[in-house]
C-alpha cells in the first residue's frame, strides 16, 4: 500500500515526473515484502547470481573503457559511466543485488513490523543468499570471460591498477585499516542505496538511469568499497594469476565492505527517510487493512 496523492478537479498542472520520497519508501518496502513472501531460496539465489553477473560485466566494461585515459578525472568519469551499466541492468531486470537489498529490506522491516512479512529468519536468509549468489555469479562470469577472451596487456594493467586501489588497506594493515574499509563500504552503500531509491522515484527509463549514473560514478570516483562490485573486479583478475588471492580479497575487502554496505543501506538511506515522515504518514504506511484480504498482516501488493 502506497500513499497516493490525488490530483484535484481543475488542477491543470502537468503530472509530476517523479514520486515523492514517502511513496518511494512505501514502494521499496512493498517490493521487499513481496519478495520475502513469494520467492523460494533457489529463486533468490538465481536472481542474485544474475545480479553478480551483471555487476561483473559492468566491472569489465569500466576497465575496457578506462584504458589509455591519462587524466584521472576523466578516467573516473568513464569508469563510473561504464560500471553504472551493470547496476542499471540489475535495476531493470529486478535481479537481487546485495547492496540494493541493504536498503529494501530495512525499509520492509520498518513498515512490516508485527506482520507475517516480518520474520527475522526469512529476512536473514534473503540477505545471505543475495551475498552468496552475487559472489557465485561474479565467479562464473569472471572465469567465463577469462576462457572466452584474451585482452591486450594494457587491459590487464588497468585491471591491476583498479585492484591495487581496492587492496590499499591491506598494505596499510592493522585493525584501523580494516575498519576504514567498513566505513568506506557504508559510504558506498549510501550512494548505491540512493541510486536504487531514485530509480524507484523516476517514472521513465531515462529518468531512472540519470541518478543511477551520477551516484555510481560518484562512488567509483571516490573509491568507496562496494562488496558486489569488488566481487566482479576480483573475479576478473583471479583467473589471470595476478590477483591477491581469494583469502586476502575476502578478508581485506569483500567481507568488511559488505558489513559497511549493510550499515550504510540501513542507517544512511532507509532509516532517515522513514523517520523524516510525519508520525501520521508512518502509521499510514505501517497499517494493515483487513479489507486487503491478506490475512496475518501481509502487505498488499501494489
Amino acid at each position: 500500500m502506497s500513499i497516493v496523492t490525488e490530483r484535484q478537479p481543475g488542477d491543470d498542472r502537468p503530472p509530476a515526473q517523479y514520486q515523492a520520497a514517502e511513496h518511494v519508501v512505501a514502494d521499496m518496502a512493498d517490493q521487499g515484502a513481496r519478495r520475502l513472501q513469494v520467492l523460494s531460496a533457489l529463486q533468490i539465489l538465481i536472481l542474485a547470481m544474475m545480479a553478480g553477473a551483471f555487476v561483473t560485466v559492468g566491472a569489465l566494461f569500466s576497465v575496457l573503457l578506462a584504458v589509455g585515459i591519462d587524466s584521472p578525472g576523466v578516467q573516473r568519469l568513464v569508469e563510473g559511466l561504464a560500471f553504472s551499466a551493470g547496476f542499471f541492468f540489475v535495476i531493470l531486470s529486478d535481479a537481487v543485488l546485495f547492496t540494493e537489498a541493504n536498503v529494501v529490506l530495512p525499509a520492509t522491516i520498518l513498515r512490516c513490523r508485527g506482520s507475517a512479512a516480518f520474520r527475522l529468519a526469512t529476512i536473514a536468509r534473503f540477505w545471505a543468499l543475495a551475498w552468496v549468489g552475487n559472489l557465485i555469479g561474479a565467479l562464473v562470469v569472471g572465469y567465463a570471460i577469462h576462457l572466452a577472451q584474451h585482452y591486450p596487456a594494457d587491459v590487464t594493467v588497468q585491471l591491476q591498477e583498479v585492484i591495487a586501489r581496492k587492496m590499499a588497506y591491506q598494505r596499510a594493515g592493522g585493525f584501523e585499516a580494516w575498519w576504514q574499509i567498513v566505513l568506506s563500504g557504508a559510504l558506498a552503500n549510501w550512494l548505491v542505496g540512493m541510486a536504487a531509491f531514485f530509480s524507484v522515484m523516476a517514472r521513465s527509463i531515462i529518468g531512472k538511469y540519470v541518478p543511477v549514473f551520477l551516484a555510481v560514478t560518484l562512488f567509483v570516483a571516490a573509491n568507496f568499497q562496494h562488496s558486489p562490485a569488488n566481487m566482479g573486479f576480483f573475479s576478473l583478475i583471479m583467473p589471470t594469476g595476478r590477483g591477491p588471492g581469494w583469502g586476502a580479497a575476502l578478508v581485506w575487502n569483500i567481507i568488511p565492505a559488505g558489513i559497511g554496505n549493510m550499515a550504510g543501506g540501513a542507517f544512511l538511506v532507509a532509516l532517515p527517510f522513514w523517520y523524516a515522515l510525519r508520525p501520521g504518514q508512518r502509521r499510514l504506511l505501517a497499517e494493515v487493512r483487513p479489507e486487503d484480504g491478506l490475512g496475518d498482516g501481509d502487505v498488499a501488493p501494489r
